[in-house]
């Protein structure tokens, strides 16, 4: 790609030294207004059915949304039906407010209240186009013909309203592509339609102030934003709102710096869908108010519904690292990560609380509270390390590994992905552990044993197979390594020995781990039973036939894929 700095101009920065945003901090969330059902549907390939719409609004509501623009009834015919079917079929909440656009036209503004007859409460959205490049190539026009069709407009919705004062009604304008417009401009206009709508007097009155196309930096959309509103008139009856879109990626961080410079309410879609690149994510956003203490006033606990919902009704799949929603953001594959996390999750206490706040490396908030499991958490690659390996043991086995077994089985694990190329899930290490660890060798298998002590020795008995063990030691481990030992003329020596009691979501109660060395090799084996000292004799057992059978097959060349020697 050539560049050529003549073609493209960056957007001119606001000169502000007395700028205030930068100093404030966000402390409570805004008003919140879905749009997926307007902007983000008119983005679609496919445009929703009514069915579809209703099933998203519905997730809408769920979600605690107070106010939802439902569509643009007077461009087509599908918007005008499903505003209609959410007042017949009496299908909005008390709590909700619906929302509609218009152009500021006479005919458009007559059908768009024809759509909201009998609705309790609404916001109708007037809009017209006030940027430079849109009136002198567009419209053709100057700053009064915009300001002109901006003030008509204004008059046309207020009459309208008067019509029908059974429903209250709430006045919403914008001055779209406001990011193009010059800003002593777009405060002409917005002004002009105050003058008109006076709130001071009581109308309800939304001045939305779009980044209909993101141009800019966010902090010169925020200084756009705080100048606007240090020259509104009748700010302190006005609502000014925000809508951004993603144009330049940024859509998220420009509602949140407009926030920070004063404006009231944010517009959005669930996920980000919309035109171009998109518009601002609700979810993001509100997760990220989350994160900081701060109660975002919606219910995304069940993202999994609201992901399944919106790829439904969009045919759009959600990316697997988009922030807080994807499938893979709470996700980690990295051995120093996974190790991180398992400790973290180990010392957090629990409930989470002001005493004892969320604090886990790599998790910015609890997965859970987006109804998300931990064991979603660690996943295991051919870059995962012991520390995820003995995670997925503990979740879904329900076992601790002594450190010393985590790296010999680890190994194992590691080796089975690198095989396969990819992700190693939690039912195949289980799998591992049991062929690699569990797995009694054919003729090792304990059936009965006993033990006595006497003047500080242990005798032990045991039948392992066909075999017939006696011996004799300080404790039980010692006792039957002398009877192995005597039995097959096979010297070991134990280099580690651990036994720990298990969950109660596992069938035995006791788990035994063994290492066992014969000059360069070392053999590993683990035992379970609901008896512990039968736990460790079978594990010791096991490991002494696993050194018995490679010693016999080494001898005789016969090659043993599935031996378990470190």
């Amino acid at each position: 790609m050539a560049f050529d700095h003549r073609k493209y101009r960056p957007a001119p920065v606001l000169a502000r030294p007395q700028r205030q945003w930068p100093n404030q901090v966000i402390t409570q969330a805004p008003r919140w207004c879905a749009v997926d059902l307007r902007d983000g549907n008119q983005a679609l390939v496919k445009p929703m059915t009514v069915a579809q719409k209703i099933r998203l609004f519905e997730c809408l509501v769920r979600c605690g949304f107070r106010e939802i623009e439902v569509g643009f009834p007077a461009a087509s015919q599908p918007d005008f039906d499903f505003v209609r079917a959410l007042i017949e079929q009496q299908r909005i909440p008390d709590t909700v407010t619906i929302q509609v656009l218009t152009q500021a036209r006479p005919e458009l503004i007559a059908r768009t209240y024809e759509s909201l007859r009998g609705a309790p409460k609404a916001i109708v959205h007037v809009y017209n186009s006030t940027s430079k490049i849109q009136r002198e190539q567009v419209f053709q026009t100057d700053v009064a013909g915009v300001k002109a069709i901006a003030v008509a407009g204004a008059q046309c919705v207020a009459e309208h309203a008067a019509q029908h004062p059974e429903t209250q009604w709430t006045f919403q304008y914008s001055p779209e592509s406001f990011t193009g417009t010059e800003l002593p401009v777009a405060a002409e206009v917005v002004n002009a339609v105050i003058e008109v709508w006076q709130p001071a007097q009581g109308q309800p009155v939304i001045i939305n102030l779009p980044a209909t196309v993101e141009i800019s930096t966010p902090n010169v959309f925020a200084d756009s934003v705080e100048w606007m509103i240090e020259h509104m008139t009748q700010r302190a009856h006005v609502c000014v709102s925000l809508h951004t879109h993603n144009d330049r990626g940024c859509g998220v961080a420009a509602a949140e710096l407009g926030v920070m410079a004063g404006a009231d309410r944010v517009e959005g879609t669930l996920l980000g869908n919309g035109e171009r690149t998109g518009n601002m994510d609700l979810v993001t956003m509100a997760m990220n108010l989350y994160s900081q203490g701060i109660d975002p006033e919606l219910d995304l606990s069940d993202m999994r519904d609201i992901i399944e919902t919106v790829e439904a009704v969009t045919e759009i799949t959600t990316h697997p690292r988009h922030a807080y929603a994807g499938e893979l953001v709470f996700t980690a594959f990295s051995g120093s990560h996974q190790d991180a996390i398992r400790k973290c999750l180990n010392r957090q206490r629990a409930p989470v609380s002001a005493a004892s706040p969320w604090d886990v490396a790599y998790l910015p908030i609890d997965p859970r509270d987006l109804g998300r499991r931990y064991e979603e958490v660690v996943r295991i690659n051919s870059q995962s390390g012991k520390g995820g390996v003995l995670h997925v043991l503990e979740q879904h086995v329900g076992i601790t590994l002594p450190r010393w077994m985590q790296i010999a089985f680890s190994k194992r694990v590691q080796a089975a992905a690198e095989a396969s190329g990819g992700e190693i899930d939690a039912s195949r290490i289980a799998h591992l552990f049991d062929e690699h660890c569990l797995n009694v060798p054919t003729g090792w298998q304990v059936s009965d044993y006993q033990a006595h002590r006497r003047d500080g020795q242990v005798r032990i008995e045991a039948e392992v197979g066909t075999r017939h063990i006696v011996g004799m030691g300080d404790g039980v481990i010692s006792a039957v390594i002398n009877g192995l030992s005597q039995y097959a003329g096979v010297a070991a020596s134990v280099e580690h020995f651990d036994e720990f009691s298990l969950s109660d979501n596992t069938a035995a109660e006791a788990l035994a781990c063994v290492q066992i060395r014969q000059g360069e090799r070392t053999i590993i084996a683990s035992a379970m039973a609901n008896d512990t000292t039968l736990a460790s004799i079978q594990a010791v057992v096991s490991a002494w036939g696993r050194l018995i059978t490679e010693t016999t097959q080494a001898a005789t060349h016969e090659p043993n894929a599935e031996h378990c020697s470190v």
